[in-house]
């Protein structure tokens, strides 16, 4: 049978599984070229990372900050862009960096959920109506003979709907079933990248004596704008204010 009978003998129901179908098409492959990209890329950055921090803080962190398009990058490198930080504030910078990049990680769950919940319910839907259209037409004088043949036809075809909507939420429920252990198994790479991270700068912490080491987190120092002191005098005083000033001010 082909298959546009088969989508148009599904009812109503069919258009909307059909928007919800392609939805969940369009996250899932941007998922899948995002964690390609993430899974091939993100060990050789650690290994360099952490082989460069052995030796030279500063090559470390000109290294991660090459690698910031990659999230494993960008965590590596919050705590090295830090101008004369200590132990503490390196351990905060990895937690807030990682709880940020896995949120990102996340990104297209919850349409995922959406359409792995909608989808049944819509070809159950479905199905539902066009029962009632083929029920509508039986007569009780016609039970047991030929002119019931097209009611039953009808009722198979009204199963079409419930059939699309459990394969497009089974197809759907695998791909986030899969994306949510591969942000399980970034969780455990990157507490074990930040953990060998910080130990190795608590056997060796950079020399910040050294001008050498400023030149990398220049640039972050200058894009940090700190904010205006407020003007005291911005407001006048009120006159109350102001004549009790003047009556404490001394006398020429």
């Amino acid at each position: 049978m082909d298959i546009l009978d088969l989508f148009y003998k599904g009812g109503p129901a069919m258009w909307p599984l059909l928007a919800l179908s392609i939805l969940s098409l369009s996250v899932i492959f941007e998922r899948l070229w995002f964690w390609l990209r993430i899974l091939a890329q993100e060990r050789p950055i650690v290994e360099r990372v952490l082989d460069a921090a052995a030796e030279n803080w500063d090559a470390a962190a000109e290294i991660a900050r090459q690698a910031r398009d990659q999230p494993i990058g960008r965590f590596l490198y919050a705590p090295l862009r830090l101008f004369k930080n200590d132990a503490e504030t390196f351990r905060l910078a990895l937690e807030a960096t990682a709880e940020d990049e896995l949120a990102g990680m996340r990104r297209g769950e919850k349409l995922l959920e959406v359409v792995i919940a909608l989808s049944p319910l819509l070809g159950l839907l479905g199905t539902v109506l066009g029962l009632i259209q083929s029920l509508r037409s039986i007569r009780i004088g016609d039970l047991g003979t030929e002119s019931t043949a097209g009611v039953t036809l009808g009722i198979g075809e009204s199963l079409i709907s419930t059939a699309t909507g459990l394969i497009v939420a089974i197809f759907t429920l695998v791909f986030y079933r899969l994306f949510q252990g591969f942000v399980v198994n970034q969780v455990k790479v990157f507490r074990k990248a930040g953990n060998d991270l910080e130990l190795l700068y608590r056997q060796s912490p950079p020399d910040f004596s050294n001008n050498s080491s400023i030149t990398v987190r220049e640039s972050v120092r200058e894009s940090f704008t700190p904010p205006r002191k407020r003007d005291k005098n911005k407001f006048p005083d009120p006159p109350e204010a102001q004549e009790e000033s003047d009556s404490l001010d001394p006398e020429p």
